[in-house]
């Protein structure tokens, strides 16, 4: 594991927008309308869920492992939520939703879908998502933790939020149900 540069500084209140994308002060903007409360932690970008541990360990919590999917005839898309820890099945989701064959979506489809690229994929890019094409899919053991730790729309800042906050005011304002899972 490489060694990544972590702000050892948590935040709770938007940061200032010089050198900040605009979607990502868009995720900012939003949970502050919402009065969503967060801790955020400013690092490297981290890739991989496994750059995303000494993350964790700073805010708290185990970051969710996000995982863009799509059917074979990329009609279907699938936002997946689920523990870092947890090793992901597709046959096991796959006879879940309905949808055979699925796979990674191309990186075209996240940029175009939720305004992400690969690395930094979140719950949080479903506010881009206004055709609700992306079917949020979320693991029941992520819902059973206090907290979800997700990027916001960019892999150099990680978030710390309620779990309730998320699904009782995040998502319905977005317009996303999510499935519930079990992997």
């Amino acid at each position: 594991m490489r060694e990544l540069y972590i702000d050892k500084h948590l935040y709770t209140t938007k940061p200032d927008a010089q050198g900040r994308l605009p979607k990502e002060m868009a995720v900012y903007d939003l949970l502050e309308t919402l009065q969503i409360p967060f801790v955020r932690a400013d690092h490297e970008v981290t890739a991989t869920i496994e750059d995303c541990h000494g993350v964790d360990a700073l805010l708290g919590i185990d970051i969710c492992k996000n995982l863009f999917l799509c059917n074979a005839q990329k009609t279907s898309f699938y936002l997946l939520m689920m523990p870092g820890n947890k090793q992901f099945k597709t046959k096991d989701l796959s006879k879940q939703i309905g949808s055979s064959r699925l796979s990674f979506a191309k990186p075209e489809y996240l940029e175009e879908l939720l305004d992400l690229t690969p690395g930094s994929v979140t719950l949080l890019g479903l506010m881009n998502d206004k055709e609700n094409r992306v079917q949020l899919l979320v693991d029941e053991d992520v819902v059973a933790c206090e907290y979800i730790g997700c990027h916001p729309c960019i892999n150099t800042s990680s978030l710390k939020l309620r779990t309730r906050d998320v699904l009782d005011k995040l998502l319905p304002a977005i317009g996303h149900k999510p499935v519930f899972v079990h992997l």
